[in-house]
């Protein structure tokens, strides 16, 4: 509707239209929030949890019409037959722009459970959206470098057990934990200086999905691998809000837990570590070719 407006004001219209949406919805949550938290009731508790999540829902739905109204970007989906929405899922996605959770959203929301992921904690401080994450159950990690655990060896495995927590909460009812296995937005610099084996993508982290199916693989139904492609290489938060991503190709596969996998202690046994992360080398090796596909497809055409 709006597609005629130059550039600029375009970025600036769809920008306030998705933070107007976003304090509209954060602070209708905020209250909800607080009465679940007050009323130590589990039935009560539920309940609050179920409208909170509906209000998530519907804050990606309000911001799609946002941006039907303001984009041109054409969708490219595949992939998402026998997903259901009070199924349990990790979902595995490539990485490469912040843009990466609207496409996400836009992708999943009300086809699958509302989507959680792990934050470093200090992003409870994030304005409005860090107490909206912490009200709707998202894990927050404080994650140890090397040298803070060399220092101190009793935070090892520390967040392990913040995994494993927040797992507990997952265990009954439908969820969909997001993984960036990445764990760093992929970039031409980033793979170059990385050494990348990979044309596409970063090395992946296998540690934080193999704590995810240790602490919960038996309770999940399977990984949702996701490949997400932007056309003519537009991909930041201010193209996508000034309509200069002209197109998104999302594929979405189901791949079945291995049952060895389950349960398995990451941490503490070096051949399950070598196994999983061969696994996890081999998947990102598929990806990797199927990204290169799908790009040469769209580069004939």
């Amino acid at each position: 509707m709006l597609h005629f407006l130059p550039k600029t004001l375009l970025g600036v219209v769809s920008t306030l239209l998705v933070t107007l949406n976003t304090i509209f919805w954060t602070l209708l949550l905020y209250p909800i929030a607080l009465l679940r938290l007050l009323i130590p009731i589990p039935l009560w508790q539920r309940g609050c949890y179920h409208v909170l999540i509906g209000i998530a829902e519907t804050w990606i739905a309000c911001n799609d019409i946002s941006f039907r109204l303001t984009q041109k970007t054409q969708w490219d989906i595949q992939g998402l037959e026998g997903l259901r929405r009070e199924g349990r899922y990790l979902i595995i996605p490539s990485h490469q722009s912040w843009v990466d959770i609207f496409v996400i959203q836009h992708t999943f929301n009300r086809r699958i459970p509302f989507q959680k992921f792990f934050l470093k904690k200090q992003l409870i401080w994030f304005p409005l959206l860090g107490l909206a994450w912490w009200a709707l159950d998202f894990p927050f990690m404080h994650r140890y470098t090397r040298e803070q655990v060399a220092k101190s060896p009793k935070l090892k495995g520390k967040d392990l057990e913040v995994t494993r927590k927040a797992c507990e909460k997952f265990k009954d009812r439908p969820v969909s934990i997001l993984n960036f296995l990445e764990g760093s937005r992929s970039t031409p610099e980033k793979l170059k200086r990385q050494q990348s084996p990979y044309r596409h993508l970063l090395k992946p982290k296998a540690g934080g999905m193999a704590f995810v199916l240790g602490a919960m693989g038996d309770r999940l139904d399977s990984i949702i691998d996701m490949i997400i492609i932007y056309h003519k290489g537009k991909k930041r938060f201010w193209d996508l809000m000034s309509g200069q991503i002209p197109k998104i190709t999302v594929r979405v596969k189901e791949i079945a837990i291995p049952p060895q996998f389950v349960g398995r202690d990451y941490l503490e046994d070096p051949n399950f570590q070598e196994t999983f992360q061969a696994w996890v080398r081999e998947l990102w090796k598929k990806k990797d070719d199927e990204i290169h596909q799908l790009l040469q497809a769209s580069s004939t055409t």
